[in-house]
Protein backbone atom coordinates (compact mmCIF):
# COMPACT_ATOMS: atom_id res chain seq x y z
CA UNK A 1 0.00 0.00 0.00
CA UNK A 2 1.16 3.41 -0.61
CA UNK A 3 1.48 6.00 1.79
CA UNK A 4 -1.51 8.02 0.99
CA UNK A 5 -3.51 4.82 1.03
CA UNK A 6 -2.31 3.93 4.40
CA UNK A 7 -3.50 7.50 5.60
CA UNK A 8 -6.75 7.76 3.31
CA UNK A 9 -7.13 4.47 5.66
CA UNK A 10 -6.59 5.66 9.17
CA UNK A 11 -8.78 8.90 8.47
CA UNK A 12 -11.58 6.70 7.71
CA UNK A 13 -11.18 4.76 11.01
CA UNK A 14 -9.08 6.50 13.27
CA UNK A 15 -10.49 4.61 16.23
CA UNK A 16 -10.29 1.32 14.56
CA UNK A 17 -8.05 -1.80 16.37
CA UNK A 18 -6.67 -3.01 13.13
CA UNK A 19 -6.51 0.44 11.73
CA UNK A 20 -4.47 2.28 14.53
CA UNK A 21 -2.19 -1.46 14.44
CA UNK A 22 -1.42 -0.99 10.85
CA UNK A 23 -0.71 2.69 11.34
CA UNK A 24 1.79 2.31 14.16
CA UNK A 25 3.30 -0.67 11.71
CA UNK A 26 3.83 1.31 9.09
CA UNK A 27 5.66 4.30 11.07
CA UNK A 28 7.11 1.52 13.19
CA UNK A 29 9.22 -0.34 10.36
CA UNK A 30 9.66 3.01 7.67
CA UNK A 31 10.40 5.52 10.59
CA UNK A 32 8.35 8.15 8.87
CA UNK A 33 5.52 10.15 10.33
CA UNK A 34 2.37 10.67 8.33
CA UNK A 35 0.66 13.53 8.20
CA UNK A 36 -1.77 12.27 10.81
CA UNK A 37 -3.43 14.08 14.05
CA UNK A 38 -2.16 12.30 17.26
CA UNK A 39 -5.31 9.17 18.02
CA UNK A 40 -7.87 10.21 20.13
CA UNK A 41 -7.71 8.76 23.97
CA UNK A 42 -8.94 5.81 23.85
CA UNK A 43 -7.78 2.61 24.89
CA UNK A 44 -4.69 0.84 24.06
CA UNK A 45 -4.76 -2.14 22.30
CA UNK A 46 -1.21 -4.53 21.67
CA UNK A 47 0.87 -4.56 18.37
CA UNK A 48 1.15 -8.01 19.10
CA UNK A 49 -1.88 -10.34 20.05
CA UNK A 50 -0.26 -12.04 23.02
CA UNK A 51 -2.64 -14.86 23.43
CA UNK A 52 -1.10 -16.03 19.95
CA UNK A 53 2.55 -15.11 20.00
CA UNK A 54 5.13 -14.30 22.61
CA UNK A 55 5.58 -10.72 22.70
CA UNK A 56 7.40 -8.10 25.71
CA UNK A 57 5.21 -6.30 28.28
CA UNK A 58 5.47 -2.98 26.01
CA UNK A 59 5.69 0.99 26.14
CA UNK A 60 2.53 2.59 24.89
CA UNK A 61 2.88 4.60 21.29
CA UNK A 62 0.26 7.99 22.73
CA UNK A 63 0.49 8.79 19.10
CA UNK A 64 -1.55 5.77 18.11
CA UNK A 65 -2.57 4.76 21.06
CA UNK A 66 -1.13 1.08 20.33
CA UNK A 67 1.23 -0.89 23.41
CA UNK A 68 4.08 -1.37 21.41
CA UNK A 69 5.02 -5.12 22.60
CA UNK A 70 6.69 -6.19 19.73
CA UNK A 71 10.04 -7.93 20.85
CA UNK A 72 12.43 -6.74 19.12
CA UNK A 73 12.81 -3.52 17.11
CA UNK A 74 12.78 -2.56 13.44
CA UNK A 75 16.34 -3.80 12.61
CA UNK A 76 15.61 -7.56 13.84
CA UNK A 77 12.23 -9.25 15.07
CA UNK A 78 11.27 -12.40 14.76
CA UNK A 79 7.98 -13.93 16.01
CA UNK A 80 7.10 -17.10 17.78
CA UNK A 81 3.57 -18.33 18.06
CA UNK A 82 2.45 -20.16 21.04
CA UNK A 83 1.82 -23.16 20.00
CA UNK A 84 0.45 -26.06 22.35
CA UNK A 85 3.90 -28.31 22.14
CA UNK A 86 5.53 -25.00 23.52
CA UNK A 87 3.00 -24.54 26.06
CA UNK A 88 3.63 -28.13 27.31
CA UNK A 89 7.69 -27.65 27.21
CA UNK A 90 7.04 -24.64 29.44
CA UNK A 91 4.81 -25.91 31.69
CA UNK A 92 7.48 -28.88 32.68
CA UNK A 93 9.40 -26.16 34.47
CA UNK A 94 12.79 -27.52 32.58
CA UNK A 95 14.84 -25.17 34.92
CA UNK A 96 13.43 -26.48 38.38
CA UNK A 97 13.58 -30.08 36.99
CA UNK A 98 17.62 -29.42 36.16
CA UNK A 99 17.82 -28.08 39.74
CA UNK A 100 16.35 -31.05 40.92
CA UNK A 101 18.82 -33.85 38.99
CA UNK A 102 22.01 -31.76 39.92
CA UNK A 103 21.00 -31.35 43.92
CA UNK A 104 21.23 -35.37 43.79
CA UNK A 105 24.84 -34.89 42.48
CA UNK A 106 27.63 -34.65 45.00
CA UNK A 107 29.86 -31.18 44.64
CA UNK A 108 33.07 -32.88 43.32
CA UNK A 109 31.15 -35.32 41.22
CA UNK A 110 29.22 -32.29 39.66
CA UNK A 111 32.46 -30.41 38.80
CA UNK A 112 33.61 -33.67 36.55
CA UNK A 113 30.07 -33.80 35.01
CA UNK A 114 30.35 -30.21 34.06
CA UNK A 115 34.05 -30.38 32.57
CA UNK A 116 32.93 -33.47 30.30
CA UNK A 117 30.15 -32.05 29.26
CA UNK A 118 31.76 -28.88 28.34
CA UNK A 119 34.13 -31.01 26.22
CA UNK A 120 31.27 -32.77 24.48
CA UNK A 121 29.41 -29.99 23.35
CA UNK A 122 32.61 -28.42 22.31
CA UNK A 123 33.64 -31.34 20.24
CA UNK A 124 30.03 -31.88 18.85
CA UNK A 125 29.68 -28.88 17.60
CA UNK A 126 32.72 -28.86 15.10
CA UNK A 127 31.77 -32.61 14.03
CA UNK A 128 28.32 -30.26 13.11
CA UNK A 129 30.45 -28.34 11.19
CA UNK A 130 32.12 -31.69 9.30
CA UNK A 131 35.58 -30.91 11.47
CA UNK A 132 37.79 -32.96 13.49
CA UNK A 133 40.15 -30.29 15.04
CA UNK A 134 42.74 -31.15 17.70
CA UNK A 135 42.23 -31.57 21.24
CA UNK A 136 43.65 -28.12 22.30
CA UNK A 137 41.19 -26.11 20.42
CA UNK A 138 38.44 -28.24 21.52
CA UNK A 139 39.28 -27.54 25.08
CA UNK A 140 39.61 -23.52 23.97
CA UNK A 141 36.54 -23.68 23.04
CA UNK A 142 35.19 -25.64 25.79
CA UNK A 143 35.95 -22.78 28.06
CA UNK A 144 34.51 -20.21 25.71
CA UNK A 145 31.55 -21.88 26.21
CA UNK A 146 32.18 -22.15 30.06
CA UNK A 147 32.23 -18.68 30.20
CA UNK A 148 28.72 -17.84 28.36
CA UNK A 149 26.61 -15.16 29.58
CA UNK A 150 29.51 -13.30 31.19
CA UNK A 151 29.95 -10.93 28.58
CA UNK A 152 27.19 -8.87 26.87
CA UNK A 153 26.95 -8.90 23.46
CA UNK A 154 28.38 -6.51 21.44
CA UNK A 155 30.24 -5.77 18.06
CA UNK A 156 33.89 -6.67 19.79
CA UNK A 157 31.99 -9.55 21.60
CA UNK A 158 31.22 -10.81 17.94
CA UNK A 159 34.54 -10.42 16.44
CA UNK A 160 36.37 -11.74 19.45
CA UNK A 161 34.07 -15.01 19.11
CA UNK A 162 35.19 -15.63 15.68
CA UNK A 163 38.82 -15.15 15.98
CA UNK A 164 38.79 -17.85 18.59
CA UNK A 165 36.79 -19.88 16.56
CA UNK A 166 39.20 -19.51 13.63
CA UNK A 167 42.12 -19.76 15.30
CA UNK A 168 44.41 -20.16 12.00
CA UNK A 169 43.24 -17.00 10.23
CA UNK A 170 45.82 -16.76 7.14
CA UNK A 171 43.38 -18.51 5.30
CA UNK A 172 40.06 -16.74 6.20
CA UNK A 173 38.61 -13.21 6.10
CA UNK A 174 37.97 -12.36 9.71
CA UNK A 175 35.32 -9.84 10.67
CA UNK A 176 31.88 -9.39 8.97
CA UNK A 177 31.65 -10.16 5.06
CA UNK A 178 32.28 -7.36 2.62
CA UNK A 179 30.66 -9.49 -0.12
CA UNK A 180 27.87 -12.39 -0.71
CA UNK A 181 27.76 -15.54 1.17
CA UNK A 182 25.69 -18.70 0.70
CA UNK A 183 25.42 -22.06 2.68
CA UNK A 184 25.62 -24.90 -0.07
CA UNK A 185 28.07 -26.77 -2.74
CA UNK A 186 29.59 -25.63 -5.70
CA UNK A 187 29.31 -27.21 -9.41
CA UNK A 188 32.16 -29.46 -9.90
CA UNK A 189 32.28 -28.91 -13.35
CA UNK A 190 31.29 -25.28 -13.85
CA UNK A 191 31.46 -24.11 -10.17
CA UNK A 192 28.31 -22.48 -10.26
CA UNK A 193 27.13 -22.03 -6.89
CA UNK A 194 24.45 -24.72 -5.64
CA UNK A 195 23.08 -22.72 -1.96
CA UNK A 196 21.12 -24.43 0.31
CA UNK A 197 20.86 -20.94 1.64
CA UNK A 198 21.39 -17.54 0.54
CA UNK A 199 22.68 -14.98 3.54
CA UNK A 200 21.60 -11.40 4.23
CA UNK A 201 23.17 -9.17 2.09
CA UNK A 202 26.82 -7.81 3.18
CA UNK A 203 25.18 -4.01 2.90
CA UNK A 204 22.55 -4.79 5.49
CA UNK A 205 25.02 -7.01 7.88
CA UNK A 206 25.56 -3.68 9.74
CA UNK A 207 21.65 -2.71 10.90
CA UNK A 208 21.04 -6.33 11.38
CA UNK A 209 23.47 -7.34 13.58
CA UNK A 210 22.48 -4.01 16.10
CA UNK A 211 19.21 -5.46 15.67
CA UNK A 212 20.74 -8.57 17.03
CA UNK A 213 22.37 -6.99 19.90
CA UNK A 214 19.44 -4.70 20.77
CA UNK A 215 16.94 -7.62 21.19
CA UNK A 216 20.09 -9.25 23.41
CA UNK A 217 20.19 -6.47 25.77
CA UNK A 218 16.67 -5.72 26.08
CA UNK A 219 13.36 -7.61 24.53
CA UNK A 220 15.13 -11.34 24.63
CA UNK A 221 14.78 -10.78 28.65
CA UNK A 222 11.30 -10.87 28.10
CA UNK A 223 11.03 -13.96 26.69
CA UNK A 224 11.12 -17.15 27.78
CA UNK A 225 14.52 -18.14 27.98
CA UNK A 226 14.48 -21.09 25.56
CA UNK A 227 12.66 -19.05 22.86
CA UNK A 228 14.70 -16.38 23.54
CA UNK A 229 17.81 -18.29 22.95
CA UNK A 230 15.94 -19.63 19.63
CA UNK A 231 15.09 -16.47 18.28
CA UNK A 232 18.75 -14.91 19.10
CA UNK A 233 20.47 -18.19 17.87
CA UNK A 234 18.91 -18.96 14.52
CA UNK A 235 18.43 -15.20 13.88
CA UNK A 236 22.32 -14.75 13.81
CA UNK A 237 22.52 -18.51 11.66
CA UNK A 238 20.34 -17.00 8.75
CA UNK A 239 22.35 -13.47 8.27
CA UNK A 240 25.45 -15.68 8.20
CA UNK A 241 27.61 -12.47 8.96
CA UNK A 242 31.10 -13.86 8.74
CA UNK A 243 32.85 -15.80 6.19
CA UNK A 244 33.38 -18.81 8.30
CA UNK A 245 32.56 -19.45 11.77
CA UNK A 246 29.33 -18.77 11.85
CA UNK A 247 27.81 -21.91 13.04
CA UNK A 248 29.60 -22.54 15.93
CA UNK A 249 28.68 -19.09 17.49
CA UNK A 250 25.25 -19.79 16.35
CA UNK A 251 25.24 -22.62 18.70
CA UNK A 252 26.82 -20.45 21.43
CA UNK A 253 24.50 -17.91 21.02
CA UNK A 254 22.21 -20.71 22.52
CA UNK A 255 24.42 -21.61 25.75
CA UNK A 256 24.49 -17.28 26.01
CA UNK A 257 21.15 -16.76 26.83
CA UNK A 258 20.49 -19.74 28.44
CA UNK A 259 23.28 -19.03 31.07
CA UNK A 260 23.00 -15.43 31.22
CA UNK A 261 19.18 -16.08 31.98
CA UNK A 262 19.70 -18.54 34.90
CA UNK A 263 18.09 -21.58 32.96
CA UNK A 264 21.19 -23.63 33.30
CA UNK A 265 22.24 -24.66 37.10
CA UNK A 266 25.28 -22.75 38.22
CA UNK A 267 28.24 -24.30 36.71
CA UNK A 268 26.76 -26.88 33.95
CA UNK A 269 25.95 -25.70 30.70
CA UNK A 270 23.85 -28.16 28.64
CA UNK A 271 25.27 -29.76 25.90
CA UNK A 272 23.27 -28.45 23.53
CA UNK A 273 25.33 -29.09 20.37
CA UNK A 274 25.67 -32.55 21.20
CA UNK A 275 21.81 -33.15 21.24
CA UNK A 276 21.88 -30.97 18.10
CA UNK A 277 24.20 -33.69 16.70
CA UNK A 278 21.84 -36.69 17.89
CA UNK A 279 19.10 -34.86 15.83
CA UNK A 280 21.03 -33.66 13.44
CA UNK A 281 18.32 -34.85 10.65
CA UNK A 282 15.94 -32.66 12.64
CA UNK A 283 18.19 -29.61 12.96
CA UNK A 284 18.75 -29.90 9.20
CA UNK A 285 15.03 -29.66 8.47
CA UNK A 286 14.27 -26.54 10.63
CA UNK A 287 17.00 -25.04 9.13
CA UNK A 288 15.31 -25.37 5.65
CA UNK A 289 12.48 -24.89 7.42
CA UNK A 290 12.74 -21.16 6.21
CA UNK A 291 16.24 -21.33 4.20
CA UNK A 292 14.18 -23.62 1.54
CA UNK A 293 11.48 -21.02 1.32
CA UNK A 294 13.81 -18.03 0.87
CA UNK A 295 15.26 -19.48 -2.10
CA UNK A 296 12.83 -18.78 -4.78
CA UNK A 297 12.30 -15.02 -3.88
CA UNK A 298 16.10 -14.23 -3.60
CA UNK A 299 17.60 -12.75 -7.14
CA UNK A 300 21.55 -13.73 -7.34
CA UNK A 301 23.98 -13.80 -9.89
CA UNK A 302 27.34 -15.71 -9.60
CA UNK A 303 30.06 -13.76 -9.31
CA UNK A 304 34.15 -14.33 -10.67
CA UNK A 305 34.82 -15.61 -7.69
CA UNK A 306 32.39 -18.34 -8.02
CA UNK A 307 30.22 -16.12 -5.05
CA UNK A 308 26.77 -14.81 -5.15
CA UNK A 309 25.22 -11.25 -5.73
CA UNK A 310 22.21 -10.72 -4.57
CA UNK A 311 20.30 -8.50 -6.78
CA UNK A 312 16.99 -7.31 -4.66
CA UNK A 313 16.21 -5.68 -1.11
CA UNK A 314 16.19 -9.26 1.06
CA UNK A 315 16.95 -7.23 4.58
CA UNK A 316 13.57 -7.82 5.81
CA UNK A 317 13.65 -11.66 5.00
CA UNK A 318 16.05 -11.69 7.99
CA UNK A 319 14.55 -9.12 10.50
CA UNK A 320 11.35 -10.47 10.52
CA UNK A 321 10.98 -14.19 10.09
CA UNK A 322 8.78 -17.38 12.27
CA UNK A 323 10.84 -18.55 14.67
CA UNK A 324 8.46 -21.01 15.79
CA UNK A 325 9.96 -24.35 14.96
CA UNK A 326 13.34 -23.75 15.77
CA UNK A 327 12.12 -23.05 19.67
CA UNK A 328 10.39 -26.17 19.39
CA UNK A 329 13.32 -27.66 18.17
CA UNK A 330 15.98 -25.99 20.44
CA UNK A 331 13.48 -26.97 23.85
CA UNK A 332 13.20 -30.77 22.54
CA UNK A 333 17.04 -30.35 22.54
CA UNK A 334 17.28 -28.70 26.28
CA UNK A 335 15.01 -31.52 27.92
CA UNK A 336 17.15 -34.06 26.22
CA UNK A 337 20.23 -32.77 27.92
CA UNK A 338 18.12 -32.47 31.22
CA UNK A 339 16.35 -36.04 31.14
CA UNK A 340 18.57 -37.56 29.09
CA UNK A 341 22.50 -36.47 29.12
CA UNK A 342 22.75 -34.94 32.93
CA UNK A 343 22.04 -37.88 34.51
CA UNK A 344 23.60 -40.56 32.10
CA UNK A 345 27.07 -38.38 32.33
CA UNK A 346 26.93 -38.46 36.34
CA UNK A 347 25.76 -42.15 36.68
CA UNK A 348 28.77 -43.06 34.35
CA UNK A 349 31.49 -41.54 36.42
CA UNK A 350 30.14 -42.54 39.53
CA UNK A 351 30.62 -46.03 37.86
CA UNK A 352 33.70 -45.42 36.84
CA UNK A 353 35.01 -44.31 39.98
CA UNK A 354 33.52 -48.03 41.38
CA UNK A 355 35.71 -49.42 38.81
CA UNK A 356 38.53 -47.98 39.37
CA UNK A 357 37.91 -48.09 43.23
CA UNK A 358 37.96 -51.68 42.73
CA UNK A 359 40.71 -52.07 40.54
CA UNK A 360 42.85 -50.05 42.85
CA UNK A 361 42.58 -53.01 45.69
CA UNK A 362 43.57 -55.56 43.28
CA UNK A 363 46.17 -53.84 41.78
CA UNK A 364 48.57 -50.79 42.28
CA UNK A 365 47.70 -49.42 38.25
CA UNK A 366 48.70 -45.53 37.18
CA UNK A 367 45.79 -44.09 35.71
CA UNK A 368 47.06 -43.70 32.08
CA UNK A 369 47.39 -47.87 32.22
CA UNK A 370 44.22 -48.17 33.82
CA UNK A 371 42.40 -45.67 30.96
CA UNK A 372 44.71 -48.02 28.39
CA UNK A 373 42.54 -51.36 30.52
CA UNK A 374 39.00 -49.31 29.90
CA UNK A 375 39.70 -49.13 26.39
CA UNK A 376 40.93 -52.70 25.52
CA UNK A 377 37.84 -53.83 27.53
CA UNK A 378 35.06 -51.56 25.88
CA UNK A 379 36.91 -52.67 22.89
CA UNK A 380 36.25 -56.26 22.80
CA UNK A 381 32.76 -56.43 24.92
CA UNK A 382 33.70 -56.45 28.29
CA UNK A 383 36.80 -59.06 27.88
CA UNK A 384 40.67 -58.45 27.56
CA UNK A 385 42.24 -59.82 24.05
CA UNK A 386 44.84 -62.47 23.85
CA UNK A 387 46.97 -59.98 22.48
CA UNK A 388 46.28 -57.73 25.88
CA UNK A 389 46.89 -60.35 27.83
CA UNK A 390 50.09 -60.94 26.28
CA UNK A 391 51.52 -58.00 26.41
CA UNK A 392 50.23 -54.47 27.60
CA UNK A 393 49.08 -56.32 30.79
CA UNK A 394 51.13 -59.63 30.40
CA UNK A 395 51.66 -59.42 34.42
CA UNK A 396 48.12 -59.75 35.52
CA UNK A 397 47.50 -63.14 37.28
CA UNK A 398 44.44 -65.28 34.73
CA UNK A 399 42.15 -64.86 38.69
CA UNK A 400 42.58 -61.10 38.00
CA UNK A 401 41.96 -60.84 34.75
CA UNK A 402 38.73 -62.94 35.21
CA UNK A 403 37.57 -60.38 38.25
CA UNK A 404 38.46 -57.38 36.07
CA UNK A 405 36.10 -58.56 33.51
CA UNK A 406 33.17 -59.30 36.04
CA UNK A 407 34.29 -56.14 37.50
CA UNK A 408 33.70 -54.24 34.25
CA UNK A 409 30.61 -56.43 33.60
CA UNK A 410 28.92 -54.94 36.66
CA UNK A 411 29.58 -51.64 36.57
CA UNK A 412 30.26 -49.95 32.83
CA UNK A 413 29.09 -52.94 30.38
CA UNK A 414 25.66 -50.94 30.41
CA UNK A 415 26.65 -47.23 29.99
CA UNK A 416 29.26 -48.33 27.30
CA UNK A 417 26.68 -49.99 25.70
CA UNK A 418 23.99 -46.80 25.64
CA UNK A 419 26.78 -44.64 24.46
CA UNK A 420 27.60 -46.80 21.49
Amino acid sequence: MKENEIAELVREKPNGLYTRRIWFLYEWLLNRQLDLPAADKISYVDAVDSELQYASSGQNSARHRVRDNLPGTPEFCPLVFKTRRLAQFIAQDLKERARVVVSQVPKDLLARTAAFLLLKDSKSSYVIEGERPPQDRIQRWGRVIGEAGRVPLDEAEFLRLQRIVIGDERFVKLGFRHEGGFVGEHDRETQRPIPDHISARHEDIASLMQGLIAFDQAAENELDPVVAAAVLAFGFVYIHPFEDGNGRIHRYLMHHVLARRGFNPAGIHFPVSAAILDKIGEYKEVLESYSSRLLPIVEWEVTSNGNVNVMNATGDFYRFFDATPHAEFLYECVQRTIEQDLPKETRFLRNFDTFRAEIEKMVDMPERTLNNLLGFLRQNGGRLSKRARDSEFSQLTPDEVTRIEELYQATLTEEFTKSG
